[in-house]
């Protein structure tokens, strides 16, 4: 097998503490090299893990059963991160010239991450993909041209939150004289949607609770003792890791109804709800993907990886939220990645082909049928002025007593209109304090 999976630890002091190079000195050009900055370590392990497990399974399978992309092979370089802004900055500064390729894409797996790559990805020219998170303002491509952020946005789920909420309420206007309290991770990651939200509450006449929990996410007696007493009508929750899991318990633990509690994308994976038992049933969360294992690609990771003993993780956990949701980021990868390949005619691409490869992405229903995902998302088109796709979002509600989550909402549009203004106003004042002159699209 061909497959690199190097692992480089760093310690909190930045110093690299081992490495493995030796599979990518290569005299001839055979390999593709894709870093993935992981924490498979930290507080946030039980959620970095399936994300990690997700991805290099895909890219193990496509190395097993078509010789890699278009023939040739990729290595896929894991960098310990902990979930360190810091250390992950290292981890790229020390991959970003890793290979004969160079890295090809980066996936931060963080939004303060994403803000601190953002700046020196544009510089050497390399793709970061922030698969719905990151700073809301790069999908506007012209500010952002090496930034993607697809399918959605925290704006976008915000405002779609909003819309499910009105609906459930009998009609967006009775939206108004109602509270939506919202619990959220004390980091860029967890104040992204704020101001989407204030700017909803403004227009249909809701108040808006603001209630951060500090890292990690274990402390929070006292944001619930609020919640009590705020008596909020829903609750919008942007947490992550031992958070989510907490929260969960705290809600149940003051009878708060789980049916009218939803969690971001980030906060909706099986990790998120087991802890809290049968008290979690109900409970909602976005989603911009399908749960469970029954799609054909992962019965081709299985055939092709675990059933020959080199799956990354257990093949149990398969089909789990998060492990889905890391197959994911490496199935938009690798379609960017033969993109460039056609696109400049040649298997000898670098960061900034892929880049072009990530700005034609255009799968439809038929692209997911051969992916083997069939009704697994909406299609998405991703444009050189457009990297968000402005896909819809779905609510999935966890089933306690099955152990699974279904999907119990239409596809909800986001509020282009709103969204899209602040994404224009946002990225105009980005644009100004970095002197960027925004890039014209043919």
């Amino acid at each position: 097998m061909r497959l690199t999976k190097a692992s480089i630890a760093i310690a909190a002091a930045g110093v690299i503490a081992g490495a493995a190079w030796a599979e990518t000195a290569r005299a001839d050009y055979d390999a593709y090299t894709v870093p993935n900055l992981v924490y498979r370590t930290g507080a946030y392990a039980p959620n970095g893990i399936p994300l990690a497990n997700g991805f290099i399974d895909y890219f193990n399978m496509l190395n097993e059963r078509d010789g890699g992309i278009e023939g040739i092979k990729v290595d896929v370089v894991e960098c310990e991160t902990g979930y360190n802004t810091k250390v992950s900055v290292e981890c790229y500064e020390n991959l970003k010239n890793e290979g004969q390729s160079g890295a090809l894409v980066f996936n931060p797996h963080s939004t303060g991450v994403t803000y601190a790559l953002i700046p020196k990805a544009s510089e050497d020219k390399i793709p970061i993909l922030s698969m719905g998170y990151g700073r809301t303002s790069a999908a506007d491509g012209t500010v952002f041209p090496y930034i993607f952020n697809f399918p959605a946005t925290y704006w976008s789920q915000a405002s779609a939150f909003v819309k499910y909420v009105g609906e459930k309420e009998g009609g967006m206007e009775n939206l108004k004289g109602k509270k939506i309290a919202l619990v959220f991770h004390n980091s860029a990651y967890g104040k992204e949607p704020i101001k989407t939200l204030e700017t909803l509450g403004a227009k249909y006449g809701f108040e808006l609770m603001l209630l951060p929990v500090d890292h990690p996410g274990q402390e929070q007696k006292a944001t619930w003792l609020q919640v009590r007493r705020g008596k909020p009508d829903w609750i919008f929750m942007w947490g992550w890791g031992v958070m989510n899991q907490v929260a969960i318990k705290e809600a149940a633990a003051i009878r708060f109804p789980m049916d009218k509690f939803i969690g971001v994308w980030w906060s909706g994976s099986e990790n998120d709800v087991a802890p809290a038992g049968p008290a979690a049933n109900g409970y909602l969360a976005g989603t911009m993907h399908a749960p469970g294992a029954d799609f054909e690609a992962l019965n081709e990771i299985k055939a092709h990886v675990y059933a020959k003993g080199n799956g990354a993780g257990e093949e149990g956990r398969v089909g789990e939220v998060l492990y889905n949701r890391g197959m994911l980021e490496a199935i938009f990868t690798a379609e960017a990645m033969r993109n460039a390949i056609k696109i400049h005619g040649t298997k000898d691409i670098r960061g900034e082909h892929v880049r072009d490869g990530f700005e034609a992405i255009d799968l439809k229903e038929a692209d997911f049928d051969r992916l083997g995902l069939k009704n697994f998302m909406k299609p998405i088109k991703i444009t050189c002025e457009d990297h968000e796709g402005g896909g819809p979002i779905a609510i999935q509600q966890w089933d306690a007593a099955a152990g699974k989550w279904n999907i119990v909402s239409e596809w909800i549009e986001p509020m282009h209109d709103v969204v899209r203004a602040l994404v224009k106003e946002d990225a105009a004042a980005y644009a100004k304090e970095n002197n960027i002159t925004p890039r014209t699209c043919s």
